[in-house]
């Protein structure tokens, strides 16, 4: 993969996509990502778990449709297996896939569930400095009444894998409150090589599931594993919090919207025109109609209807509270 003079350092996109619900959401960030990113010089990859002992059944693509329009809109398939996580923790896919994914490529993975609103090639990735989306909530440690605190907590993982804790604490913040700590959602990341990032972050997330600190021992792994070893990974190839200018990869380029009702209830109007658009062609309405959220949410106009109980400028503070709101009015789905 040549950089050309004057060109960004041309990188690789990747996905996970298997049967069920996923398959449909990377056909809309298929659709999303072409359109906006019309000279992407890269590869648009999905990676694919294969049938094995950790899989009830094939969890592959399903659909052939899916399938054959994934390869119309430019996607790669990339096989994968499934050694360590599988059906029992799904969100181990995107730990186990990076070594499926071309060695020395430089690489951002991305959830599924996202749409890409703005041209990726405007985002100045810094590949030797890796970093995550910062839309998060302080999901993890859980509060413990007698446990150990965050700060205990998070230091006896950077000393496991003999990292600095001092130098990823964001002073800004009190002790104990969770945004001291280095903490990402997932639904992003990037490096310069998927096989490098990819040994660490297998590494490490078994070593926390199969041999936890002490300090560890009442705090919930599942489905936090992949977000607890995710900063530590990062931290040890000298990345952090702020390696991306702000408001690009969930903001002006990207959108992770995790369900489609919450889209509607709280994601600005660009993102809902993006959506509505991507999903208007008939080859893409075809497809995406054979799944009920979607095809209530989109064609049906189940959506809009989500959208007109909140306003944009005053919405919860806490995601709970939207998903409660939507539920009380019998309009989740997912």
């Amino acid at each position: 993969m040549a950089k050309i003079e004057g060109e960004p350092r041309p990188f690789n996109v990747a996905i996970v996509a298997q049967s069920g619900r996923l398959q449909y959401e990377a056909v809309l960030f298929a659709a999303s990502f072409r359109r906006a990113c019309p000279r992407f010089a890269g590869k648009l990859l999905v990676a694919e778990p294969q049938p094995g002992p950790r899989w009830p059944g094939n969890p592959g693509i399903s659909n052939r449709d899916v399938r054959a329009l994934l390869t119309e809109l430019g996607a790669e398939f990339v096989p994968f297996e499934s050694r360590h996580f599988g059906a029992e923790y799904p969100y181990g896919n995107k730990i186990e896939m990076l070594q499926a994914l071309p060695e020395g490529e430089p690489f951002v993975f991305f959830d599924t569930d996202t749409l890409v609103t703005g041209d990726l090639r405007d985002v100045p990735f810094d590949f030797d400095r890796p970093t995550a989306s910062m839309r998060r909530e302080g999901t993890w440690p859980v509060k413990e009444l007698y446990g150990p605190g965050p700060t205990a907590t998070w230091k006896s993982l950077y000393d496991r894998f003999g990292l600095d804790f001092e130098s990823s604490l964001d002073t800004s913040h009190p002790d104990e409150y969770w945004q001291r700590y280095l903490y990402f959602n997932a639904g992003f990341f990037f490096f310069r090589c998927p096989h490098e990032f990819g040994t660490r972050f297998l590494d490490y997330a078994l070593s926390i599931r199969n041999d936890p600190p002490e300090e560890l021992v009442c705090q919930p792994l599942d489905p936090w594993l992949d977000q607890v070893a995710l900063p530590l990974v990062i931290h040890s190839f000298g990345g952090g919090r702020d390696t991306l200018p702000a408001g690009l990869l969930d903001g002006s380029v990207t959108c992770h919207y995790r369900v489609l009702p919450l889209l509607y209830a709280r994601e600005a109007d660009a993102v809902v025109e993006t959506l509505e658009s991507v999903a208007e062609p008939h080859k893409i309405k075809r497809v995406l109609k054979q799944y009920e959220p979607m095809k209530r949410m989109i064609y049906q106009g189940r959506g809009q209807k989500v959208r007109a109980l909140f306003d944009r400028d005053d919405l919860p503070r806490r995601e709970q509270a939207i998903r409660n709101r939507i539920k009380r009015e019998g309009f989740w789905m997912r």
